[in-house]
């Protein structure tokens, strides 16, 4: 019955790059979208949510976007209890908060570690587990983790975000386990690289030598990554859970 009905999807760090762009890509397959940012002023809202329903311009699509703090599981339990108020329920839940503090390990200091851990994965156990209740008590929910491939092949100066995404990629294996039997499905994706402010920050050598171990021989665009989100999330992944789906242009093989 669930897969005949419209979804309710909340996205984590959906202001822009690839968070947005899995929003928006949901909201085209009529899935209403609460998006959560740090990000937003409270002023900025409602002006927010009506520019994405514009680029929608889809009427019948709700859309709300809500200031919250993802290292925090108290902000993340406010943000599942708005989303069941404003939008019914909740069917989806897309853990993409998450930030960079790159730096060789001898000058990373314990705060960069510390922070860019909290941010990105202790916020995917504030949402899942905020969330998990509510999909186990209406038996289904699809769960999608964004992590990245140097979660699996790991980076020089990124220790700790590498660590983090490994640490996504591990806890997403284990709450697949927990939960498959309610019909909850548990995913994580892996892009290398995709263009969006973090990348743009490389200059031209850079992005070249990155390359170089690109088959493909491009960065991938944010839609790369939300159009196999959109499949994780859609009636034709019912039977996959649990696994890591690399999106990166060949990188890792």
């Amino acid at each position: 019955m669930q897969n005949n009905r419209k979804k309710r999807a909340i996205v984590t760090g959906g202001s822009r790059g690839i968070g947005k762009a899995i929003a928006f890509k949901l909201a085209e397959q009529c899935s209403d979208i609460l998006i959560s940012d740090i990000a937003f002023s409270n002023d900025n809202l409602e002006e927010f949510a009506s520019d994405f329903q514009k680029e929608i311009n889809n009427p019948d699509v709700k859309i709300y976007a809500f200031k919250a703090d993802a290292t925090s599981f108290k902000a993340a339990q406010a943000t599942i209890d708005f989303a069941i108020e404003k939008l019914g329920g909740v069917e989806i839940l897309i853990n993409n908060a998450g930030i960079t503090r790159d730096n060789l390990l001898l000058r990373m200091t314990e705060d960069d570690f510390d922070k860019v851990i909290t941010v990105n994965l202790k916020s995917v156990f504030n949402y899942s587990k905020a969330v998990l209740k509510h999909m186990v008590s209406q038996r289904y929910g699809r769960i999608v983790n964004i992590a990245s491939v140097v979660g699996v092949i790991g980076n020089a100066g990124q220790s700790n975000y590498s660590a983090s995404k490994a640490g996504v990629i591990g806890f997403t294996k284990s709450l697949a386990k927990e939960v498959a039997s309610r019909n909850i499905s548990v995913n994580a994706v892996a892009p290398g690289f995709i263009e969006t402010d973090m990348t743009h920050k490389l200059n031209d050598a850079q992005k070249e030598a990155l390359l170089k171990n690109v088959p493909m021989g491009r960065m991938g665009k944010p839609d790369d990554v939300a159009n196999v989100v959109n499949f994780l999330c859609s009636a034709d992944a019912d039977y996959v859970t649990g696994q890591v789906i690399n999106i990166d242009g060949g990188m890792v093989m």
